[in-house]
């Protein structure tokens, strides 16, 4: 996300903070199998070791293309900005034992990265943490580091315990773990929003937002309702003990929502505590169409695209108002090509935005260079060691009033599945019925 000096296209692009710059957007194509899933699912798979959502089927997922004699170390690094600090953080896996964990403040690739923690972990389980020197050299500390140690697991990162310490030497850290669990969004194409049906019903500046939206898709959509029962209403009198379970449960954490999805995996309840009073909510969307006739939907009787396209509502609205970072995968799933092409290009060239937009897509619609610099497009590619390779159009320096799109359906750029075997396949070969 860094931008090309030399580039003067689509200079509102450009964010700084403080005196450092970064892009506000980023396309990344390939063909099927090149590892675009991968990169985004590496990034998803960092956040939920740092936030705690650790995934135990890490083990043997090395790169199965190296000989035993290669390492099984799998590093995943990155540098960020969070709150106009930069931070520099990295893991090392061993299997599902973390062997390196360590954090920075970044120079940016400027000068020296500044210590904040490096923890150790070898193949015995023997932890050992090094802070920044102040914190070292401070006895009490000493003390802190050692109850730390008892806590520490092999195969969890230790970002989320010390950023829930009241140590002022650990503020960095909370920084650094807000990064991880606020600012960072990943959508994969499964993903779906949650608690939307509640965030419609408290908050009247998101609802006119997303209906307007929504209803610029010209999709029929006229409305969008939170339906509101109470429990008992809506659960009836059968499940008791189920029913009585989440009343207990939302009860004893009154701010607390629960999610229940239907099997459809597109309709969602919400259950909250309101004053004392539980709610369930469901979200309906409106139509108008015959004679004029009002009438609402659940969402499992809306299309692919609709559902989808509803749960880029959040996303886009975080956004344009605050410095969020969405990365999603196959961008364009379900959805028209002129209109993710319209959302796409409303974003790139609305001037007032805050945050990043990151995302994968064969959509070759969207190879525009008025909506995006050539800094702001990426093609994955697999080697012949069977590895991802990761690189810019800008590479190529190409004119800014080049067509790229029928440059890259033409094979310039590579990044494209070639087809010309399946050409020569005679499938009727196969065809043992007669």
């Amino acid at each position: 996300m860094i931008p090309n000096k030399k580039l003067k296209t689509l200079t509102h692009h450009k964010y700084n903070e403080g005196n450092f710059e970064m892009l506000k957007i980023a396309s990344i194509y390939g063909a099927n199998g090149s590892g675009k899933s991968n990169l985004i699912k590496s990034l998803k798979l960092l956040q939920q070791q740092v936030v705690g959502e650790i995934d135990h089927s890490l083990e043997n997922t090395r790169f199965k293309f190296n000989d035993e004699t290669e390492s099984k170390d799998q590093i995943f690094a990155i540098d960020f900005i969070q709150d106009s600090v930069p931070f520099y953080y990295a893991i090392i896996l061993n299997d599902s034992r973390i062997a390196v964990e360590e954090l920075y403040i970044s120079s940016l690739g400027r000068g020296k990265d500044e210590l904040i923690y490096e923890r150790k972990t070898d193949s015995n389980n023997n932890t050992e943490i090094t802070f920044l020197e102040e914190f070292e050299n401070n006895e009490k500390n000493q003390l802190l580091k050692s109850v730390l140690l008892d806590f520490v697991k092999p195969e969890e990162p230790i970002m989320k315990l010390l950023s829930n310490r009241d140590n002022s030497f650990f503020a960095k850290v909370k920084l650094a773990y807000k990064w991880f669990e606020k600012t960072l969004q990943v959508l994969t194409p499964s993903s779906r929003v949650s608690a939307l049906a509640h965030i419609v019903d408290i908050d009247s500046e998101f609802k006119n937002y997303a209906q307007d939206l929504m209803s610029s898709f010209n999709l029929g959509i006229t409305e969008l309702v939170s339906e509101k029962k109470g429990i008992k209403d809506f659960f009836g009198e059968d499940d008791k003990e189920e029913l009585n379970a989440l009343i207990r449960k939302l009860k004893d954490s009154p701010d607390q929502a629960v999610n229940l999805r239907h099997k459809n995996n597109k309709d969602e309840i919400i259950l909250v505590n309101e004053n004392d009073t539980i709610w369930v909510k469901s979200l309906k969307i409106g139509h108008v169409g015959k004679n004029n006739k009002s009438a609402l939907f659940d969402l499992r009787e809306e299309s692919d695209g609709t559902v989808r396209l509803l749960d880029f509502v959040p996303a886009f609205k975080s956004i344009l108002s605050s410095k969020k970072v969405f990365v999603i995968d196959e961008i364009e799933r379900s959805i028209h090509p002129l209109l993710i092409k319209e959302l796409v290009e409303k974003f790139s060239l609305d001037e007032q935005t805050k945050g990043q937009l990151i995302f994968t897509t064969h959509e070759s619609n969207l190879l525009d260079q008025n909506i995006f610099r050539q800094d702001e497009i990426w093609f994955t590619e697999k080697n012949k060691a069977g590895s991802t390779d990761l690189y810019s159009l800008n590479d190529f320096k190409e004119h800014k009033t080049i067509d790229i799109q029928k440059g890259y359906l033409n094979g310039r750029y590579g990044s494209i599945p070639f087809l010309g075997n399946l050409q020569d396949l005679n499938w009727h070969n196969y065809d043992t019925t007669s």
